[in-house]
């Protein structure tokens, strides 16, 4: 199997009174991927401190990124990460810019482009900071490193933004797109980039809540499932793939993560089904 899965069920970096729903389900997903080639990593159990940061629940954080890391250091298959919080995306973004000597667009699939600095974010919590982090040298705690000018980044879904994401949005020339995309201008725009393979990461959340409902914070008027499931497999149809992360699945209960199960059995079928994968 060219893929490899890594379950992190971490919770610190929402800001949601539901968080720990977000442990549930990343163990839900587990238990249909292949055991023989899917890790779970352990996440501490503390909810971890801001030692000053600005970031909330900052040093549990950080662990786990240390943790992920180090877990997958000599890993050289493409890996899809299964969340957790989006804060999971932090060392599983890293991982596959390092293990690539060319360009990566990663393509945020997300209703939220998680683009607050420490000082805009009106919660704190790292779930909403992380692309930031990941793309911006200036943004301070677990911010990009020199390796970040090999990714390109390109928000898709995103219909709920703060003001300081859209400050940074028309400052950064980003390229974002709302829940009423057109696959082949997206497509077009990550060609722009200039890149050589993609990183996708969905949130789930960037459903639609009238066709998908365990998500933490649901926000209407999403991407239908069909939609995202033909645009994922469009972009891979152009693109290798180096790795991808699906985060943000938090079933208030068993009967609601038997629902929803499908569709991520669906996404990840449409990213496992890539014909090419980045070396």
């Amino acid at each position: 199997m060219p893929f490899k899965f890594l379950v992190v069920p971490q919770w610190q970096g929402s800001g949601s009174a539901r968080a720990l729903l977000l442990q549930d389900g990343a163990e839900a997903i587990q238990q249909d991927l292949p055991a023989s080639a899917t890790t779970k990593l352990a996440v501490p159990v503390g909810a971890g401190e801001t030692l000053g940061t600005g970031i909330r629940r900052f040093s549990a954080i950080n662990a786990i990124r240390e943790q992920l890391l180090a877990q997958i250091d000599s890993e050289e298959t493409a890996l899809i990460t299964i969340g957790g919080d989006c804060g999971v995306e932090l060392g599983a973004v890293e991982h596959a810019v390092h293990r690539s000597s060319n360009p990566i667009a990663l393509v945020w699939f997300d209703a939220h482009p998680d683009l607050n600095s420490v000082i805009s974010s009106p919660s704190g919590a790292f779930a909403g900071m992380v692309l930031r982090a990941l793309t911006d040298p200036a943004f301070g705690p677990l911010g990009a490193d020199d390796r970040s000018r090999l990714l390109s980044s390109v928000v898709v879904g995103a219909r709920d933004i703060d003001d300081g994401e859209s400050a940074f949005l028309e400052e950064s020339g980003m390229p974002w797109f709302s829940a009423d995309f057109d696959s082949a201008t997206l497509i077009e725009a990550i060609q722009s980039t200039g890149s050589e393979s993609v990183y996708i990461h969905i949130d789930l959340d960037v459903i639609d809540p009238g066709e998908f409902t365990s998500v933490s914070s649901p926000i209407p008027f999403g991407v239908s499932i069909q939609k995202l499931i033909e645009t994922i497999r469009a972009i891979l149809a152009r693109f290798p793939l180096a790795g991808a992360g699906i985060c943000g699945f938090a079933p208030p209960n068993p009967q609601h993560a038997q629902e929803d199960l499908p569709t991520i059995l669906r996404i990840i079928a449409a990213l496992t089904s890539s014909p090419k994968v980045a070396t």
